[in-house]
């Protein structure tokens, strides 16, 4: 069976009992301090989880914003967005998944321990690199243990390398030429999942400029989860979105936030609500606002 959107606790007992080829992802980390996922992930993990690293792992490289909130990749593969968190080429990604050992025919089911806003991105990139059975563990790492799943600490063994072989994407991801060329227009539909402070534009911590893309619907990912750490249910989701949307096509959504990345909980939730495919803008608000010449609203 293969699952494409969420997985339960129980769900991922089974599967793991069932020996089907199967790779489990550690995505946890913490804006603030970003050497702790890895931490996290060495004191406790779900056994036989590779940890996938957003800042080296699921982003090209990058260094810290210059004067103008750019950010550079310091190797010569072009990043595939802009942003504080640069998607990697699909290539670059590609390659990092061989060399993991993940392979095409693999179930690959992907968590965090940060109420799936970090998780997200790999169940993303790989729908991106044309791979379909990927999951969110729903409840994250929180949900294994309360269902009595197993912890195990330090490393895991390597793996034989894979030939990890790229299909034609599953998901689109708009620029922010995309973005300003449709600004206003009916066949673009932008949800801003950043926090309404910072969506107002009352506060910026980690961008040069605050505010929003103007005409952006306000939904914080958090909204996504429900009282037990899980997603809310399909129904609740679907009538959530639609009342956001007020009659806008669902089809004509562009997902951002910050840095691309507390985005993805909104786009998944729109999916398990039955509402179909929509876009990433990857660079989101830091690439946006990069650029003064961009149009800012606030409020």
């Amino acid at each position: 069976m293969t699952c494409t959107t969420l997985l339960s606790a129980p769900g991922l007992q089974s599967l793991i009992a069932s020996g089907a080829p199967l790779m489990v992802f550690d995505c946890s980390f913490d804006l603030a301090q970003p050497c702790a996922g890895a931490q996290h992930y060495a004191d406790a993990h779900i056994p036989g989880a590779i940890y996938a690293n957003l800042d080296t792992d699921l982003s090209a490289p990058h260094g810290a914003p210059g004067a103008t909130g750019t950010v550079t990749a310091q190797e010569a593969d072009a990043p595939a967005s802009g942003g504080r968190h640069p998607l990697p080429s699909r290539e670059r990604f590609a390659m990092w998944l061989s060399s993991v050992g993940f392979a095409n025919g693999m179930q690959a089911v992907v968590y965090d321990r940060n109420g799936a806003n970090y998780c997200g991105r790999l169940w993303w990139m790989l729908k991106w690199a044309g791979h379909d059975a990927v999951a969110v563990l729903d409840g994250g790492l929180q949900a294994w243990q309360a269902a009595g799943g197993a912890l195990a600490s330090g490393a895991e063994p390597a793996r034989f390398q894979s030939n990890f072989e790229l299909h034609a994407p599953l998901r689109q991801l708009a620029s922010a030429d995309d973005v300003l060329a449709a600004l206003r227009q009916p066949g673009q539909t932008l949800i801003d999942a950043r926090g309404a402070p910072r969506y107002r534009g009352e506060i910026e911590p980690l961008d040069p400029v605050a505010g929003h893309i103007p005409g952006a619907l306000n939904r914080p990912f958090t909204e996504n989860i429900g009282a037990d750490g899980h997603f809310k249910p399909a129904a609740v989701l679907r009538a959530e979105f639609e009342t956001l949307l007020a009659g806008r096509d669902p089809a004509t959504v562009v997902h951002q936030c910050g840095s691309g990345v507390s985005a993805l909980p909104n786009m998944l939730a729109m999916e398990v609500a039955g509402l179909g495919k929509t876009t990433l803008f990857a660079g989101s608000w830091s690439e946006w606002c990069s650029d003064p010449s961009r149009p800012v609203e606030r409020g």
